[in-house]
């Protein structure tokens, strides 16, 4: 009976250490509770804001007290004295807990330039009616976001930023469009969003051909607050 029935070759099984990849060892980096990760660049220690200028040259002139920051509205924005290009970005950011008679576009409104170009909204959009493009976490006129995740104006309030830089030709050509990830106090409401181009208060969004740029925060004549603010380059 054995020698009636046909022999079947059985391949071995492949030794496991064939799938496994030994190179390149990713780097250590140290993530301490409450504290950018090792490898970040800090752009707001608490205490000054020797890492950012004003957006007419000079030093930034917004207040420090307290380990924040907070816009004086009509100094213009200020931003980072580094460029960047691709980056993991921290920001902790808080609206004015007084609201009495403002609404909409006008409660606690600022804003975060990636590249100094596209902007990521920021503004008190607890309980506060807007055009949904334009409340807190929308990529400003263009991507509205998957939730409001807003907390209660007063109130400090986290965005965690992954923004993948726009890609051009060497004759200025558009290669690949921005993208960006974004969580607003750790729900995620910007999923790989791609930019139609750099943000306009009037009329379309296009792109034109740049490099790495600053990181640029806006004043918006209202006195948003900041902290505990670092980039890491991707």
């Amino acid at each position: 009976m054995l020698a009636a029935c046909p022999a079947f070759a059985q391949d071995p099984l492949p030794d496991p250490a064939s799938t496994e990849a030994w190179t390149p060892v990713p780097a250590a980096v140290a993530t301490p509770r409450g504290a950018a990760p090792s490898d970040a660049v800090v752009l707001f220690d608490g205490r000054n804001l020797s890492a950012w200028e004003s957006e007419l040259g000079g030093k930034a002139p917004w207040k420090v007290a307290d380990g924040a920051f907070t816009v004086v509205p009509g100094s213009k924005g200020i931003r980072t004295r580094q460029h960047f290009c691709d980056i993991q970005l921290h920001v902790e950011w808080r609206t004015p807990a007084q609201t009495r008679g403002l609404d909409g576009q006008n409660r606690g409104n600022s804003g975060i330039f990636l590249q100094e170009l596209y902007e990521l909204q920021v503004l008190d959009s607890h309980d506060n009616a807007t055009y949904p493009n334009g409340q807190a976490a929308s990529i400003y006129k263009q991507a509205i976001p998957l939730v409001n995740a807003s907390r209660a104006p007063g109130q400090w309030q986290a965005y965690d930023i992954i923004w993948k830089a726009p890609r051009f030709s060497d004759g200025g050509g558009l290669l690949a469009p921005a993208r960006i990830t974004v969580l607003h106090n750790g729900v995620l409401v910007q999923d790989d969003t791609v930019i139609a181009g750099r943000t306009e208060y009037r009329g379309a969004p296009s792109y034109a051909p740049h490099g790495c740029a600053p990181i640029y925060l806006q004043d918006h004549d209202s006195k948003v607050s900041f902290r505990n603010l670092w980039v890491r380059e991707l």
